[in-house]
């Protein structure tokens, strides 16, 4: 097996993320005194402006902590939710069947400036201005931009230019699309953040009062404002093709902030493995350890990633043990579409259970199951959106290949798969400090190519209003003031059996990766091959990935593959031959192609240990 990097291992610190310059940025922090939230903090800014087909400083990011000292996981939800004028009935008043997945129609509230100020003032001990830096400067002075962003905003030149103006006039400098490499500035954004900095300075020098001072400036200031002016009067273009105003206001931003909230665990080989509660999808990976905890996985995945020899493992076991997690991920995720959402009603205390995990292992059989899958916790009936439904229904009719349908560019997450693109619309940081505090945070949302800039501000706007249903009743049914059911799923696992000698916190890591639907699966084998196989994170990353594309897509034109699967090539021609002999409709992705994975924690020995992924050409993890 090819493995790319070192896991990197030290004393100080470390840093991994989806772009060198955050893991660099987050870094400097630590360097400069700062512990692992500041750090995160900076290198989440930093994200906002070197990967903004990804994310932006207009987009949402759900962050999970470990306060080493108190032993505490725990959430800061930046997801924003649904304006207070957006109705179903405002909606189908327009004719809309579903929400547009671009435009301002789409937008919500914009929570990742919130949640990242949050955790700064919570558990950080630096200045806003200290973790702003890095930003503040990669915008205003300039930064590589990578080829993928490139790539992006050529897909998006013509709606540019024929529909959203201020954002041809960020992105499309002198007219042109920008070269791969080139110098970038995105001297708008800069002056919003020196707006915002120059806001928490005025407030004297008290750290906290700066910190709140810069979010009145968002929620309640020069920001508000002007996302207020421009989407409730400026009618533009989006993918329903019919220019639109749309509901989010200045009111909606004042009403809102991030709020902290209880990790969800589950125990999975001596470790907690903790997520977002069910307003997320981030229970859906809880579920799939479960079921493979009954399923008693634990020797087929030694046998599929090490044999006793050392040599490759037998085609039969990898072909046993990616047919039995992609039948796993579907059950999942069937009750991840009938069950979640920002309700206070989710059964997840039984589908977290060791009875319903049994239930459900009795369900995976040798061959690709077909159709929708979900179960009845406490006896309850499930019940899917009739869109969903119609839309299985037409794929199961076409048959493999379904999802070829890729709509129109800038739809949905992750957008640039639809470009022939690395999978993976989003970011993901993880950090972990010489005191044994761990960040773990997927900021998205905002992309340049989803939502039009705001005029003067340098920044688009969070675009998961799209994941709502225009049908009541429903878990994840439009409602104003509800969060979307989101697909951002960062993540932690701690060792159960308590305290390292001499250090902080207990052993484990933060991990996570970009992926809408795909996040909670290709951190499977992930876990699989680091807490059962022995892997270290890096090999663990590297190693080859897979996923189900027969789980519904979250994001319009929420297509699927009947029975698909996608894996890298690397698994070898011969698994791939066996699983399709098993039934599954197998897509050969290439030998690099699937994950962003990164991960950053603590080993059992007290090391503080780093990985970051390789595809793609732009994930690095920094320590010492």
């Amino acid at each position: 097996m090819v493995v790319t990097r070192p896991e990197l291992s030290g004393t100080f610190g470390m840093v991994a993320s989806t772009h060198w310059l955050a893991s660099a940025a987050g870094m400097r922090v630590l360097e400069a005194g700062g512990n692992a939230f500041d750090a995160a903090v900076a290198a989440g800014f930093t994200l906002t402006v070197v990967e903004p087909h990804l994310n932006g400083l207009g987009g949402d990011a759900p962050i999970l902590g470990y306060e080493a000292a108190q032993d505490r996981p725990f959430v800061v939800c930046g997801q924003g939710v649904a304006p207070a004028e957006a109705t179903i009935e405002r909606y189908t008043d327009l004719g809309l069947t579903v929400v547009p997945g671009t435009g301002h129609l789409a937008a919500v509230v914009p929570g990742a400036f919130g949640a990242w100020l949050d955790l700064l003032a919570r558990y950080g001990t630096l200045p806003l201005a200290d973790v702003l830096g890095p930003a503040i400067g990669y915008a205003r002075d300039g930064f590589p931009l990578v080829g993928a962003a490139t790539r992006t905003i050529a897909a998006v030149e013509e709606l540019f230019t024929e529909h959203w103006p201020t954002s041809a006039a960020v992105y499309l400098p002198h007219g042109q699309v920008p070269e791969a490499g080139a110098r970038f500035t995105n001297a708008d954004l800069a002056t919003t953040f020196a707006r915002l900095l120059a806001a928490a300075e005025a407030a004297g020098p008290a750290r906290e009062a700066g910190i709140e001072a810069a979010g009145h400036a968002f929620y309640e200031g020069f920001v508000a404002e002007a996302v207020d002016a421009f989407v409730g009067s400026t009618p533009l273009m989006d993918s329903s093709g019919t220019p639109h105003t749309g509901f989010l206001r200045g009111a909606d931003l004042a009403a809102w902030r991030a709020t902290e909230e209880p990790t969800v665990a589950a125990p999975f080989a001596g470790h907690e493995i903790h997520k977002t509660a069910a307003w997320g999808q981030g229970p859906v990976l809880l579920q799939q350890l479960t079921v493979l905890d009954a399923l008693g996985v634990d020797e087929l995945v030694r046998a599929a990633v090490r044999t006793p020899t050392g040599s490759r493992p037998s085609v039969d076991a990898l072909v046993e043990l990616v047919h039995t997690v992609v039948e796993v991920a579907d059950l999942a995720f069937a009750d991840r579409d009938a069950w979640y959402g920002d309700v206070p009603d989710v059964p997840l205390t039984t589908l977290l259970s060791p009875a319903y995990a049994t239930q459900r292992a009795a369900l995976v059989g040798p061959t690709a199951a077909g159709g929708l899958r979900p179960g009845s916790p406490d006896g309850r009936t499930p019940r899917y959106a009739q869109a969903l439904l119609e839309a299985r229904e037409r794929a199961e009719r076409a048959g493999t290949g379904a999802s070829s349908a890729r709509g129109s560019v800038g739809l949905g997450e992750p957008t640039v798969s639809r470009l022939g693109l690395s999978p993976g619309d989003t970011c993901h940081v993880d950090v972990v400090d010489r005191w044994g505090n761990r960040v773990s945070a997927t900021p998205s949302g905002g992309w340049l190519q989803s939502s039009p800039v705001v005029p003067g501000l340098g920044l688009s706007l969070p675009t998961r209003a799209q994941m709502f249903w225009l049908e009541a009743g429903l878990p994840s049914s439009l409602v104003p003031g509800r969060r979307p059911r989101t697909t951002l799923s960062p993540a932690l696992a701690l060792r159960v059996d308590g305290p390292i000698t001499g250090s902080s916190g207990r052993a484990g890591f933060a991990f996570g990766t970009p992926g809408g639907d795909q996040q909670d699966q290709w951190t499977v084998p992930f876990l699989l091959r680091h807490l059962l196989g022995g892997l270290d994170l890096q090999a663990a990353i590297d190693a080859p990935a897979w996923h189900s594309a027969h789980v519904p897509g979250s994001f319009d034109p929420r297509t699927h593959t009947p029975r698909g699967l996608v894996a890298e090539s690397r698994l070898g021609e011969a698994v791939l031959a066996g699983l399709r002999e098993r039934g599954h409709a197998v897509e050969d992705a290439g030998p690099w192609a699937l994950g962003r994975l990164s991960a950053a924690g603590v080993r059992d020995d007290g090391l503080l240990v780093a990985a970051a992924n390789p595809r793609g050409r732009q994930g690095y993890a920094a320590g010492r």
